[in-house]
């Protein structure tokens, strides 16, 4: 059995309204907070109602909202420079996966210790960063309790990985009442997406009893959502969403993400593309590369999500669970092929070497080759 190591630092936050205590965490840190924030969340207020909560507990905030569609990492040296010259005792990340990487890379320059670029090449953090809060607004960051997450390099684009150490996030907060509102494939699409993190981890060689059990729940949550969505049931997708979300990213940080993720994100890095429409089409082919290695674990899936593997085979069952995926995903009509977001895949070179460089890759049940990765993504075109 693999050794199990946890970093639960972070004081977490899960259920409706829990980030009316926001004020509460914040001024615990001092009086200054800078948040760094999506514009889209001005629409639905969300903004507004941080700043309400915040201005209550009195905390004063500034607010950076620049963040493009296509951030890379140096985004966050002029929200660095907004917290330093506003003095600002911590740094809030509200938004989804690629606003709090913003916030975490803020985070650890506000403090004029760090060099972007050294962090970017894989340095330690050196000396002390601002405290960082998460708020997300969407529960499927397979990084959200790890000690590092995934950034783009400004430099060409490629996707590296930053070490946090210990400690920079104090606390999370994961409200379903500010999850972003979704309809159509792109909701469905987060179920896959989420699914392909919680399966990811699941197979990973450094898996263990409680990352199974947490994401095991999580693989059965997720396809709840996907059949609730192709059978147009009732059904809170957001408050399960949340819990399979925290589900995911616990387990996550006790196992590790692999080539899948890896890819999703780089591909996600270097073209405008969602990183859930990626990992959605990518997902049946990941499951089929670890199928050899991890036969035992997708028959298991296939119980888990209620397919019919009662006298089948091992080998059998592993293939009812693709089989199963690739069923869902004709029902709900999410995109099937890298070629449909109009990518050419002569351009796919640079994306499966930048993937195939994140550390994390080694944990994949199967050696992954730069090669492996390409074909990977040309099975997926």
């Amino acid at each position: 059995m693999a050794d199990i190591s946890l970093q639960l630092d972070p004081r977490v936050l899960i259920g409706q309204d829990t980030v009316n205590r926001l004020g509460l965490v914040c001024a615990e840190l001092g009086g200054r907070a800078l948040v760094v924030a999506e514009q889209v969340l001005y629409e639905n207020r969300v903004i507004e109602r941080v700043g309400s909560v915040l201005q209550d507990a009195g905390v004063e905030t500034i607010i950076f909202d620049e963040i493009p569609a296509q951030a890379t990492a140096d985004v966050a040296f002029n929200a660095s420079e907004l917290g330093r010259g506003g003095r600002c005792n911590m740094v809030v990340g509200l938004g989804g996966i690629k606003t709090l990487a913003t916030a975490k890379i803020t985070a650890l320059l506000s403090a004029g210790n760090n060099d972007l670029f050294a962090l970017l090449d894989g340095a330690n953090p050196v000396g002390p960063s601002l405290p960082f809060i998460a708020v997300p607004t969407t529960g499927r960051d397979p990084f959200l309790f790890s000690d590092r997450f995934i950034a783009v390099d400004p430099r060409d684009r490629s996707v590296k990985v930053i070490k946090t150490g210990n400690g920079l996030c104090v606390s999370a907060i994961l409200d379903p009442g500010l999850s972003e509102s979704l309809s159509g494939k792109f909701a469905a699409t987060t179920a896959f997406d989420g699914f392909c993190s919680a399966f990811e981890a699941y197979c990973s060689t450094k898996s263990n009893f409680f990352s199974d059990a947490l994401l095991e729940r999580a693989m059965e949550l997720y396809v709840r959502i996907m059949d609730s969505f192709a059978d147009g049931r009732p059904f809170d997708a957001v408050g399960v969403s949340t819990q399979a979300g925290f589900l995911t990213s616990l387990g996550s940080a006790s196992s590790s993400p692999g080539i899948g993720t890896a890819l999703a994100y780089a591909l996600n890095g270097r073209f405008p593309v969602a990183k859930s429409w990626c990992s959605t089409v990518l997902l049946p082919y990941i499951m089929e590369f670890y199928a050899k290695a991890r036969v035992e674990r997708l028959a298991r899936i296939a119980a888990l999500v209620g397919e019919a593997v009662e006298g089948a085979s091992i080998s059998a069952s592993a293939s009812m669970a693709i089989d199963g995926i690739r069923r869902r995903m004709a029902l709900l009509k999410v995109p099937a092929r890298l070629k449909d977001f109009g990518l050419i895949l002569d351009r796919l070179v640079p994306v499966s070497e930048s993937a195939r460089d994140l550390e994390f890759c080694a944990f994949s049940p199967r050696g992954v080759s730069a090669e492996d990765a390409y074909d990977l993504l040309k099975q997926a075109f």
